[in-house]
């Protein structure tokens, strides 16, 4: 029987149930059958929306790129609102992925206008009176390592803290850090846009 969970992924937290030395994983936080693993993954210093599954078709779906699902983050990054590096961003940027040049997908990005609520996170980021921070929503579709990160620091936007906030319509809203909700399998193809008629693995 497949089994489906939505969790928000606390930050400095590895994206596994195996034990790792000296760094927290999921099993410190989620007490889930030992058959669920999680779509994907979120960088150890990332937070936010992780699927655990253990439907071998919604991780072959979700983690084949030519299906190009929408993926947000919210990032705080220093440096003042620069338009026109988001402008580059929209267009796409070189960044190096495994040693390789490679160019960023069209994206969406913005600045927000007023500071997003976000959950605490601890330890907080480090406070410098003298450098501005902005938030930045980031719509990707595509998850290559470190890519908004790398992306951001391209066009001088270096991040401070980085959140998934949602894959398709799925969010991490009204979830805490270390929270988590069971989701049906209608609902969680539903809100993922995927007909599960439609592919075969």
């Amino acid at each position: 029987m497949s089994n489906y969970c939505i969790i928000h992924k606390p930050f400095n937290v590895l994206s596994q149930f195996s034990p790792e030395e000296g760094k927290q994983t999921l099993k410190d936080f989620f007490d889930v059958p030992k058959d669920l693993y999680p779509v994907g993954r979120l960088d150890y210093d990332s937070e936010g929306l992780l699927i655990l599954t253990n439907d071998k078709k919604l991780n072959h779906q979700l983690l084949t790129p030519s299906h190009e699902h929408e993926r947000e983050y919210w990032a705080q990054v220093e440096g003042s609102k620069n338009e026109q590096g988001l402008l580059e961003l929209e267009s796409g940027v070189m960044i190096s992925i495994d040693g390789k040049a490679v160019r960023t997908k069209p994206c969406e990005a913005e600045f927000f206008s007023v500071e997003p609520i976000v959950a605490e996170r601890f330890p907080p980021i480090r406070f410098r009176k003298n450098i501005p921070t902005q938030w930045v929503k980031l719509i990707l579709k595509e998850g290559k390592n470190r890519q908004a990160r790398k992306m951001l620091a391209k066009v001088g936007l270096p991040v401070l803290r980085l959140i998934r906030y949602r894959i398709e319509s799925i969010s991490i809203e009204g979830l805490e850090p270390g929270e988590m909700r069971m989701i049906s399998k209608n609902e969680i193809y539903r809100l993922l846009s995927i007909d599960e008629s439609k592919f075969e693995l």
